[in-house]
């Protein structure tokens, strides 16, 4: 076993994916100390995945300084650069970065939140060179349907007095029109990929206002305005710009940013997990593999749609076929777990070494994770 690609989820409450990969490692290094291990960090498309992108493949990081989370503040905040085979550089685009829910720690306003910083980012990663933009919209204190982020790109908003404004959320329910043509220029020749790993409508009781807006500061009443204002706002998208949001799945994400970036850039709404493999060239990494191990805090019928180690499984078959196993390591399985074996998971190994409590589980995840490598690789050396 000469090449293994360590690539897990994060545990959720207990390790981070850069935790987990470090514990899995430090198992397989164990019996195997000549083995060549590549370790893949994985980000939802919330904070630390622009790290995670630049740590898996080439680039480096930029600062520039923009919005914060609330219009008139400012703030330094970091981007990605990948470099890329035909040398293009791609922007990695992280909107907590200057538009998260940490930012706004201690005065969370869902309705008065702005994602014009992200769309600062942006246009300075397109200043820069960059033709093809990612957007990890993870981890928002903002319920402006990414109108902040169109105003910084372009897009011109006007009220009922034709006066032009920068929606946030309480003032959603004031745009009376909407004009792109401003945008066309600084997105031509740009693509947008958002990584969304939520399939949430843009409003009703499933929608961006009602599930996530609490979190960020909204009472019921707010919520209720949140709600209406994104639907308000939908609906002058398809006049104006003759494009339906409405229940695009993932539309709501981070406040609906994913909806308006669909809508004003021309976005593509992609779950995370293939948007960070394409990004890192994971198809050019696991070419010489001879293992991957992957995982997750719970594997079930649920990891089907979109979660890691399902997706994971799934480029490994289609780009090396079935000669290439896929191990998991999970906190625990849940029901419907035959089904991953058909795209294209090996094994599913509990990492658990003993009954025990949900908070015993969380504190020994890390030396878990470890002692199950360790018994994985203990098998494929015997095996090989």
């Amino acid at each position: 076993m000469k090449n293994i690609v360590v690539i897990p989820d994060s545990f959720k409450g207990a390790v981070t994916s850069s935790e987990a990969s470090g514990a899995i490692t430090e198992g397989l290094r164990q019996v195997l100390p000549d083995a060549a291990i590549t370790q893949i960090s994985v980000a939802d498309g919330g904070e630390g995945t622009v790290d995670a992108m630049l740590a898996a493949g080439t680039g480096r990081s930029i600062t520039a300084q923009v919005c914060g989370v609330f219009p008139g503040e400012s703030i330094n905040a970091t981007y990605g650069i990948l470099d890329s085979a035909d040398n293009t550089p791609t922007a990695v685009v992280e909107m907590a970065a200057c538009a998260g829910l940490p930012l706004a720690e201690g005065r969370k306003s869902a309705g008065k939140t702005t994602t014009y910083g992200v769309g600062e980012l942006i246009a300075h990663a397109i200043e820069g060179g960059s033709k093809h933009v990612i957007v990890g919209a993870g981890g928002s204190a903002t319920t402006d349907l990414g109108c902040g982020a169109a105003a910084a790109l372009g897009v011109r908003f006007y009220n009922r007095s034709d006066e032009e404004f920068v929606p946030v959320g309480s003032t959603l329910k004031d745009v009376a029109r909407i004009d792109a043509t401003g945008a066309e220029e600084i997105l031509s020749g740009i693509s947008v990929t958002v990584m969304c790993d939520i399939d949430n409508p843009l409003a009703g009781p499933n929608g961006a206002a009602y599930i996530f807006g609490p979190q960020k500061g909204a009472d019921p009443d707010t919520v209720k305005e949140l709600d209406s204002g994104l639907i308000h706002v939908a609906n002058i998208i398809k006049r104006d710009l003759e494009i339906d949001i409405a229940q695009v799945p993932g539309a709501g994400a981070a406040g609906g940013l994913g909806g308006g970036l669909l809508a004003f850039t021309g976005a593509e709404l992609r779950p995370g997990i293939d948007t960070l493999l394409e990004a890192v060239r994971f198809t050019d990494i696991i070419k010489d593999a001879d293992l991957i191990i992957t995982g997750e805090g719970q594997i079930d019928g649920q990891s089907l749609s979109g979660k890691v180690p399902v997706g994971v499984s799934r480029w490994a078959a289609k780009h090396r076929g079935p000669d290439l196993p896929v191990v998991v390591l999970a906190g625990s399985i849940g029901e419907g777990i035959d089904d991953v074996y058909a795209k294209g998971v090996t094994a599913v190994f509990p990492i658990a070494r003993r009954p025990g409590s949900l908070s015993e589980a969380i504190e020994h995840t890390a030396e878990n994770l470890t002692a199950t490598a360790k018994d994985v690789a203990r098998l494929t050396a015997f095996l090989t």
